[in-house]
């Protein structure tokens, strides 16, 4: 004898204006996602501490990545730092990160920017997903 499983029924989600707002805007401001979601603490943290590793590794003498180097870790390096949206593009207009890495912060100054950006990139999906039901 076959038992019937019952599956619940597929939410829907009637969400006004543009689905992608929220990974947008969480791409260019950290954790402006979040809070267009509605998640205010969990948008406020992520501003903090992506912004606190973005402005420390430059503290450090970071390396901010160009687009129109050939080497291959470069270019993952530039996708990485691309990441952190209006950040890099800040750090771009003003010159910061430019010189080369000269002592060891630097390196480290780098690696905390690129992952500050990378991190960026995790949070604006997960404000995408959250913002198109996806996730709970």
């Amino acid at each position: 004898m076959a038992s019937k499983v019952q599956v619940p029924a597929k939410t829907q989600t009637t969400s006004q204006g543009f689905l992608y707002s929220a990974l947008i805007l969480g791409w260019l401001v950290p954790g402006a996602g979040h809070v267009l979601t509605g998640r205010w603490v969990r948008g406020l943290l992520l501003f903090v501490s992506i912004a606190s590793m973005f402005w420390l590794g430059l503290a450090m003498q970071g390396k901010l990545y160009v687009p129109n180097t050939g080497d291959v870790l470069d270019m993952l390096g530039f996708a990485g730092d691309l990441g952190n949206g209006l950040f890099y593009a800040l750090g771009r207009i003003f010159d910061l990160g430019h010189g080369a890495v000269q002592i060891a912060t630097a390196d480290y100054g780098t690696k905390f920017v690129v992952v500050a950006g990378l991190l960026n990139f995790i949070s604006a999906v997960d404000a995408h997903n959250l913002r198109i039901g996806r996730k709970a």
